[in-house]
């Protein structure tokens, strides 16, 4: 089997190679990655520009460039939320709670460093599983039913909640918020619209870009909009700055490898996009922490751990895309509509009728992913050069791609509106000491757990007990109440050495 792997291997490594093959998938990267730093472009706006391309390009060129705009954008945007505190990919909402912290305090370089070699890592293990483990992973993603997906997404959302810094009850708020703005639309069992007060333009929901820019983007410019100087004062930052100490990749290593390995779980399963997965690993961390307060302060974990999953993700993404037809996300539905144009139909029997595309496209990864380390190795000066221009000048020009991004996804000024109006919620949201991290996580899953929800009830006839006769959906069943008993043991026993602090002295 091993020997068989490598021969395919070899073979895709021939195909992506070729001239014409290699040429589309640099140019992918490349626009990918600079596409992904600009605010409020991301993947999906980049492949659905980029998409008609692929009409006049053969089938293995048009795939590997569309593959290369996705993980090329996929590091961009880390630059972007590290930097600028500006998730052009909601992947990298998370990023941004330890990412800009680190960039404030100076040591943006280094982040950025600890991101590449975390993504590089984390990509070179989704590539491997998908090499070796391809066979197993479609007939395990095969078993996730509804039940299951409700059981898995329920658990990913309590973390989620959990993970705020502070007040875990205003981290569950923050959630529910998110979840009533994610059902906003169109009831996609009876058609009913619902929250929408007559507005037509809400009748589709609102849009994730948008949301994910306001609350993050809009909301840190709207609260920091009378800074003049620039974030970082160093009059010099080296080359050599991004390269992490010892100590730091010490910090960052456990977290990188346990990220990976979340989102590598999380990549055979149909359905479920890298959003979960980067905020599963990051509430992984700070429950595991031993000083989780610190998370949201600049705590590297905090930023590999997230990154790390996010790139294992978008790795194993392909494998239940091409092998099951059964996209990911948004960004995995247009390149499976890429592959249908075509007239190449996504199933089992991919690998077999098109070995060139699917071992091609592995091929690809690995090269796509050393070209990006080759090309943002000279450009981190540049990026880093962005943080000397004053607020004054960069507040403008980020809104502007900020709303040209969000205005490109669908056509439709409303929804600059909505990036304005999650704006304004963001910062007053954060001015109160309220966590806007849960609200993204809310929006996305919200959705995805009643639809899924409502049709395991459906097959059911209504038995509740569906949740627990089925053993993947009892395992996180209990996980998610084990989630809620730890949480509400730690709850009390803070507030109990709350009381005895304050009633000491008063007994002395």
């Amino acid at each position: 089997m091993e020997s068989l792997a490598i021969h395919n291997l070899i073979y895709g490594f021939s195909v992506a190679l070729q001239p014409n093959n290699l040429a589309w998938s640099f140019f992918g990267v490349i626009i990918g990655n600079l596409i992904g730093v600009l605010p409020g472009m991301g993947a999906l706006s980049a492949i659905s520009i980029l998409m008609p391309l692929t009409y006049v390009l053969n089938p293995v060129a048009g795939i590997l460039m569309l593959a290369g705009i996705f993980y090329g954008s996929q590091y961009g945007g880390a630059i972007g939320a590290i930097l600028l505190n500006l998730p052009s990919h909601p992947p990298h909402a998370v990023t941004c709670l330890d990412g800009y912290p680190m960039t404030r305090a100076g040591k943006g370089a280094t982040a950025l460093g600890i991101t590449m070699f975390c993504s590089f890592f984390a990509a070179s293990v989704g590539i491997v599983v998908m090499i070796l483990a391809s066979p197993l992973l479609t007939r395990v993603a095969l078993d996730f039913g509804p039940t299951e997906l409700f059981s898995i997404m329920l658990f990913g959302l309590l973390a989620g909640a959990m993970m705020a810094r502070g007040s875990a009850l205003k981290g569950v708020g923050m959630t529910l918020f998110g979840i009533l703005c994610g059902i906003i639309g169109t009831d996609p069992n009876t058609g009913v619209y619902r929250f929408t007060f007559g507005l037509t333009n809400l009748n589709d929901g609102l849009e994730l870009v948008a949301v994910a820019m306001g609350l993050f983007g809009v909301a840190d410019f709207l609260l920091n909009v009378n800074r003049i100087q620039p974030i970082v004062h160093n009059t010099k930052i080296r080359l050599r700055d991004m390269r992490p100490s010892r100590s730091e990749m010490k910090q960052a290593f456990w977290p990188m490898v346990r990220g990976t390995t979340i989102g590598t779980l999380f990549g055979a399963m149909p359905g479920t996009g890298p959003t979960i997965t980067t905020f599963l690993a990051y509430a992984f961390e700070r429950k595991i922490s031993k000083n989780p307060d610190s998370f949201g302060t600049g705590n590297i974990a905090g930023v590999a751990a997230p990154e790390a999953s996010a790139h294992a993700k978008t790795q194993v993404d392909f494998i239940p895309t091409m092998s099951l037809g059964i996209p990911g996300d948004a960004v995995m539905a247009l390149i499976l509509g890429a592959l249908l144009i075509q007239g190449i139909s996504p199933g089992p029997q991919l690998i077999s009728d098109h070995p060139d595309i699917f071992w091609g496209l592995i091929a690809s990864f690995w090269i796509g992913n050393v070209l990006l380390i080759v090309l943002n190795v000279p450009l981190i000066g540049v990026w880093v050069k962005l943080l000397r221009i004053p607020y004054r000048l960069m507040f403008p020009c980020a809104m502007f791609f900020i709303c040209v991004g969000v205005f490109s996804t669908q056509n439709n000024l409303f929804q600059i509106w909505e990036v304005l109006a999650f704006g304004v919620i963001g910062a007053l949201a954060m001015g109160l000491g309220f966590p806007v991290a849960p609200i993204l996580l809310g929006f996305v899953l919200g959705p995805m757990i009643e639809e899924n929800f409502r049709r395991a009830l459906l097959l059911s006839r209504g038995d509740m007990n569906i949740f627990l006769q089925r053993p993947i959906s009892a395992v996180f069943v209990g996980l998610c109440a084990l989630l809620l008993l730890g949480t509400a043991y730690s709850s009390l026993r803070t507030r109990r050495n709350a009381r005895s602090r304050l009633s000491g002295p008063v007994n002395q």
